[in-house]
């Protein structure tokens, strides 16, 4: 995941987090975080990188909406990078309380 951009990480992240998700879900959810609003043409061709690179999969709902998923290598990912976070977060921890 050391090649996506912090945008594409909350994609995944969001796309993780919600039950069907679908482009129009993502974007709210990513406009509430970023507290402005992600326009479409940001949004769908970074949904597509992540697509192209096998993190996302995403399939035809009904005729306009697509809906996206993890893989499983989208899963890896995420799971590795909130281990790595997670070394981080314990030693900033530590160096706080010690």
């Amino acid at each position: 995941m050391h090649d996506l951009t912090g945008f594409q990480r909350d994609l995944l992240y969001v796309t993780a987090g919600l039950e069907r998700p679908h482009g129009l879900a993502i974007k709210r959810e990513l406009d509430e975080y970023y507290d402005t609003e992600i326009h479409q043409s940001r949004l769908y061709p970074n949904l597509d990188a992540l697509v192209e690179k096998g993190l996302l999969y995403k399939r035809r709902r009904d005729q306009r909406t697509n809906e996206y998923g993890l893989t499983g290598r989208g899963k890896r990912e995420i799971d590795a990078r909130m281990a790595w976070e997670t070394r981080y977060e314990d030693r900033m921890s530590s160096t706080a309380t010690g």
